[in-house]
């Protein structure tokens, strides 16, 4: 696959998913994430410990599939649960530059 093929296809994938362009970047072999400076979960966290380290998310989707499978919403960010621990988080292109988690430290 071309580069200009291969940068075509991240684009419509990262507009489609929410996640903005700032994210990504270009690199020798392709393309890269660009990690956040964003406070997020970290992978492993329990829903108590983000819910008392980030408070209340703005929306929470209920869990589909097996494993299960949960989504909340945070303003910057979205959290993903495999039944009751963190699997992912994910910084949205429309993050406030000033968000902090509630409570604590990261």
């Amino acid at each position: 696959m071309s580069y200009r093929a291969l940068l075509l296809a991240a684009t419509l994938a990262a507009s489609l998913s929410g996640i903005g362009m700032a994210g990504m970047v270009a690199t020798e072999g392709g393309i890269a994430v660009k990690e956040s400076s964003l406070p997020m979960p970290g992978r492993g966290m329990t829903m108590d410990q983000v819910a008392g380290k980030f408070g209340n998310p703005s929306n929470k989707t209920a869990a589909v599939g097996k494993p299960p499978i949960s989504r909340w919403d945070y303003p910057g960010f979205v959290v993903y649960f495999e039944y009751d621990h963190v699997i992912h988080a994910v910084a949205m292109d429309n993050a406030p530059a000033s968000a902090a988690p509630a409570s604590g430290d990261q």
